[in-house]
């Protein structure tokens, strides 16, 4: 399997630090745009209540490279609102099988759900989506049967929380015959945006 496009350098015969944080940061984007896309769909572990880990599939819903600062939305009452209310902490697992990349993403994560960047977020939904968020009783609420699908969109959103998370480290592993290459990037300052992270290769 060869290098994904645009990372080779041939002076070196190695792939770049720089494109391949650019690669990482354009795959990411495309996950969010293309709802096809296997990073559209990524694993996001927190730390539940009782200290072990708690991992579940998301959806991407925006992701500014600028900022490093990825989007998701869910429920209110969900657990993960309030393991990370707790230990805002949490980590993002993205892969993508046909061009066998992986990332690893870590950082810290922010809740709104009344402020405007939750009400942007609702107001750019569409009601299918905002149907997920009206749902009775609560999620994880233990029920003799399956409930039945909400009818009014609007009730969802008392429920609907937004969830950003900052990314503080990023590992990419790319898995080629010619041979695996695994980079690592941290930006050291908590909160720092300007300036490049620290980035170096590890063995894969």
């Amino acid at each position: 399997m060869s290098a994904a496009p645009g990372l080779q350098d041939p002076s070196l015969d190695v792939p770049s630090l720089d494109a391949t944080l650019a690669e990482a940061f354009r795959l990411i984007a495309h996950g969010v745009a293309d709802r096809r896309h296997p990073f559209h769909t990524p694993t996001l572990a927190t730390l539940a209540a009782d200290g072990a880990p708690a991992a579940r599939t998301v959806v991407l819903r925006g992701f500014d490279a600028a900022a490093r600062q990825l989007r998701i939305h869910t429920d209110q009452r969900a657990a993960k609102v309030a393991e990370l209310a707790a230990e805002p902490r949490a980590s993002l697992h993205l892969y993508d099988p046909g061009a066998a990349v992986q990332l690893r993403l870590a950082g810290v994560a922010t809740l709104h759900g009344t402020d405007p960047v939750a009400d942007a977020a609702w107001a750019a939904s569409r009601d299918f989506s905002r149907m997920c968020y009206a749902i009775e009783p609560a999620p994880g609420t233990p029920c003799a049967a399956p409930p039945p699908a909400p009818l009014d969109a609007e009730a969802g959103r008392p429920n609907f929380c937004v969830i950003l998370l900052r990314i503080d480290r990023l590992e990419w592993l790319h898995l080629a015959a010619g041979g695996h290459r695994r980079a690592r990037f941290a930006w050291p300052e908590p909160g720092s945006l300007p300036g490049a992270p620290e980035a170096g290769w590890l063995v894969p």
